[in-house]
């Protein structure tokens, strides 16, 4: 994803609704510099708050993840069992090149910067460990990709994320009155 074009669509997309930063910022109940951080290319905006974004600024996500553009939708299915896979592959690193292995290090300390948490402590506790598969299936549905929600559904504990991951879905389907 290309943030500084992510940012400068929503600097236009403020602009042309004849928003401040912090005009903005107080409709999602942000700072005005977590805006500015947006707009400059410095971070996205997390995508617990996305689909409000996109609401304000009358976009949608796709378009909006891609700096205006609508890219071409490849609706490959994402499986929960590919997701808690990959979870096991970066905890796997820590094992087999050791957790002080600069390789391990590296990677952690890029995903916690990124997403702003503390990774290796989320993976412990079962319920922050259900918000990162739920996180990493809204990024794929956010790409094109799509979920089957009885597996969401069947395997999912928090039924907050089982509603935004519907909720993505929905409106990745061009269907936001199915997120219900």
């Amino acid at each position: 994803m290309d943030t500084l074009k992510i940012g400068k669509y929503i600097q236009h997309l403020r602009k042309t609704a004849g928003m401040t930063q912090k005009d903005l910022a107080e409709k999602l109940n942000i700072s005005f510099q977590a805006v500015s951080k947006w707009e400059n290319g410095d971070t996205l905006p997390d995508t617990g708050i996305l689909l409000d974004l996109c609401d304000i600024l009358n976009t949608t996500a796709d378009k909006l993840l891609n700096g205006g553009s609508l890219a071409p939708v490849e609706r490959k299915l994402m499986k929960l069992e590919d997701v808690i896979t990959g979870f096991q592959y970066i905890e796997n690193i820590g094992t087999l090149f050791g957790e002080d292995c600069t390789f391990f290090v590296g990677m952690v300390n890029g995903i916690n910067e990124k997403m702003n948490i503390d990774l290796l402590t989320y993976l412990k506790d079962p319920k922050t460990r259900e918000v990162m598969y739920a996180e990493v299936l809204i990024q794929g549905i956010l790409s094109g990709r799509t979920v089957d929600m009885e597996e969401i559904e069947a395997n999912f504990q928090n039924e907050k994320m089982i509603h935004t991951i519907r909720r993505y879905l929905a409106k990745a389907d061009g269907n936001p009155e199915a997120a219900g």
